[in-house]
């Protein structure tokens, strides 16, 4: 299992050490930019990390969504995309099929990049209806690292958030990852 954590503009400080990739947020609905991606990213990749980023999506607005973030995130090639499903602060959530359809339009808007569905059990269970996830699904439960508590195939699993989401990735090596983080 490889290891990894994924900031935000809450993390200014975090430790590379022992890490194998960092997932960075960067942008939310069609409104927020994280301030801080970039030297977020750009510590990563100095300690030699698998990058990638995420969007929090919100219900609506789905293709323009898809549009912000590929834009405004400060991917390079081989970084991951990634749509972070869950509860907004307001207590709504994008559908499953606006879900579905930013995944799409991202994968349509970067081809060269893998996308990937980070979603908690919960939603993964009971809210899902596909079960598309893109190229790959990053999903968070808090128990054992590389054990959720899941039939479905998982690409990463986010297994805490204290003192920071942690998470542990499928890959065989880091040199694994960063293959299959760059597709042909």
């Amino acid at each position: 299992m490889l290891h990894g954590v994924d900031v935000s503009s809450h993390n200014t400080s975090y430790s590379t050490e022992g890490l194998d990739f960092v997932f960075v947020k960067a942008t939310e609905g069609r409104s927020y930019i994280n301030p801080n991606q970039s030297v977020q990213a750009s510590k990563a990749r100095k300690a030699g990390c698998v990058v990638g980023f995420y969007h929090f999506l919100w219900p609506g607005n789905i293709a323009a969504q898809a549009e912000y973030f590929v834009e405004k995130c400060a991917s390079v090639q081989g970084d991951i995309l990634a749509c972070d499903w869950e509860r907004t602060g307001e207590g709504t959530c994008a559908s499953n099929a606006q879900k579905d359809q930013f995944l799409r339009e991202v994968k349509e808007l970067r081809p060269t990049h893998r996308v990937m569905l980070y979603c908690n059990r919960d939603f993964w269970l009971n809210r899902d209806t596909t079960s598309y996830a893109a190229d790959g699904l990053w999903i968070a439960d808090y128990v054992s690292a590389g054990q959720p508590r899941i039939k479905a195939k998982w690409r990463i699993h986010q297994y805490t958030d204290q003192p920071l989401d942690k998470d542990v990735a499928d890959f065989s090596s880091k040199a694994a990852l960063k293959k299959w983080a760059h597709p042909a």
